[in-house]
């Protein structure tokens, strides 16, 4: 363990940020990273639990937290760097996107001060790059087997580095220009820059893995292709079917998904020519956000940037109470709280138990929506929501954006052509992670539909565990 008596004779620290008025002007990552001297502090904070939940309960890829906060305490980073490769592939993503769910579950978070696990991690990897220990790590010997991975989201990169480290022939296939999935186009650049994604990516073509970009599977190549050209396929395209809104107005225009914009946001950082004609912004306008979660929070940090004249951001839901119910939600489940994001804090309206009834616009184009206040009643074993009477208002909004989250893969074109089964939209699969089609695996969302970035890389490990064992027994 670290300091017996870190916890005691040390406070959090929390991780700073640039000064709001700075970053809103740009797109660069806004968190601030502490020293070292108080890195040393903060892993020193990690007390002998007994169990430690943070690595049996809250982290779903099973990172030895305990071992890798001794070992920052020490002074021993290279340690604590190979510590955390053992289980996670990309802790400088987790580091950075992860809403820490380690956090959530450390025995100290009996008293909400938690040991700074996050920002520790982001730094052993950063360390890592920054002293040129994180190399290449090529198979010594190939075993001849060709695997196709269809995705380059987390799930797919993970089960794509795990496969070629084990000696096999691996092509990643994705529909996008560039490589990274959610990772580099639903995440915005001040939240994860993609100079940190490249980076890897020049790691794993080194490990001998073949990146194919804008080649959509399913419509540019064939299902039979594939059955055809690989040994075992795996599929981890995500969960891209969003969840539309169904109301009147719905096709005026200044409606869009919010990975509409997230995405275009990107490509424009990256230099990309968007035609004027086709540019999504904010600027000068009344954005309305509808859902509260955190793609809404990138609209809303995204909508700023872009100098909108005032955004607002409404949820279906109730609005989430300051502190957990320690009967219904005790420690160390994951507390369900109101949360305020560091886009929130840039400037925005919030509002809960709020449904969209219809959009009006002028000439085509949206200019306000028609809401009202709704309740939600335990009825039943269930809750149930009802509009409360005579609570309809508006919202101006020159800019809708629809961030209510994702309902599950999309069934059309590679799917439907494997003939794989679904369940809820997505992959089936049994406990070797293999569809109903043999030789043709899942995992990440469109397995288990959105989910977060760990579970996506965890599954991404497992998957490719899973591919490996099968192609041992395949001659």
């Amino acid at each position: 363990m670290a300091k017996p008596t870190g916890f005691i004779d040390y406070k959090r620290q929390e991780v700073g940020y640039r000064p709001i008025d700075e970053r809103v002007k740009d797109f660069r990552e806004m968190e601030v990273n502490l020293s070292e001297a108080d890195m040393k502090c903060q892993a020193a904070r990690c007390m002998d639990c007994g169990i430690p939940f943070c690595h049996s309960m809250g982290c779903t890829l099973c990172n030895e937290i305990p071992e890798f906060n001794d070992l920052v305490y020490r002074g021993r980073w290279r340690e604590a760097l190979d510590v955390l490769h053992g289980t996670n592939n990309f802790p400088e993503f987790t580091g950075r996107i992860c809403p820490a769910l380690c956090e959530a579950s450390c025995t100290l978070n009996l008293n909400d001060d938690p040991v700074l696990i996050r920002h520790i991690e982001n730094q052993i990897a950063e360390r890592g790059w920054a002293e040129g220990w994180i190399k290449p790590m090529p198979a010594a010997v190939k075993t001849g087997k060709k695997v196709a991975v269809i995705g380059s989201g987390p799930a797919g990169l993970a089960a794509a580095q795990q496969l070629a480290r084990a000696g096999h022939d691996v092509t990643v296939f994705e529909k996008d220009d560039r490589i990274g999935g959610l990772l580099r186009y639903g995440i915005p650049n001040f939240k994860l820059e993609k100079s940190v994604i490249d980076r890897r990516l020049d790691q794993m073509r080194a490990e001998g893995v073949d990146f194919k970009t804008g080649v959509n599977v399913g419509v540019d190549i064939s299902a039979n292709y594939l059955k055809r050209s690989f040994d075992a396929v795996c599929l981890t395209i995500g969960a891209g079917k969003p969840r539309d809104l169904e109301c009147q107005g719905r096709e005026l225009k200044g409606v869009h998904f919010a990975l509409e914009l997230l995405k275009q946001q990107v490509q424009i950082n990256l230099g990309d020519k968007i035609p004027a004609s086709e540019i999504i912004t904010a600027k000068g306008k009344n954005v309305l956000v509808i859902g509260g979660g955190d793609t809404g929070s990138d609209c809303v940090g995204t909508s700023i940037r872009h100098g909108a004249k005032k955004v607002t951001q409404i949820e279906i839901l109730s609005k989430p109470s300051e502190k957990r119910d320690d009967v219904s939600n005790p420690w160390p489940y994951w507390p369900r709280v109101l949360r305020t994001s560091t886009s929130h804090k840039e400037g925005c309206d919030r509002r809960w138990a709020v449904v969209t009834k219809k959009l009006i616009g002028e000439g085509g184009v949206v200019k306000k929506a028609i809401c009202a206040e709704v309740r939600w009643d335990f009825v039943d074993g269930s809750y149930k929501m009802s509009e409360v009477p005579g609570s309809e208002f508006e919202i101006k909004a020159d800019l809708v954006l629809l961030a209510m989250g994702f309902v599950s893969a999309v069934p059309e074109g590679l799917l439907t052509d494997l003939g794989v089964n679904l369940e809820r939209g997505n992959v089936k699969v049994d406990s070797n992670y293999m569809s109903s089609v043999p030789g043709v695996f899942a995992a990440g969302d469109t397995k288990r539909g959105a989910s977060l970035v760990v579970h996506c890389i965890w599954e991404g490990r497992e998957v490719a565990a899973a591919v490996n064992k099968y192609l041992a027994g395949k001659k």
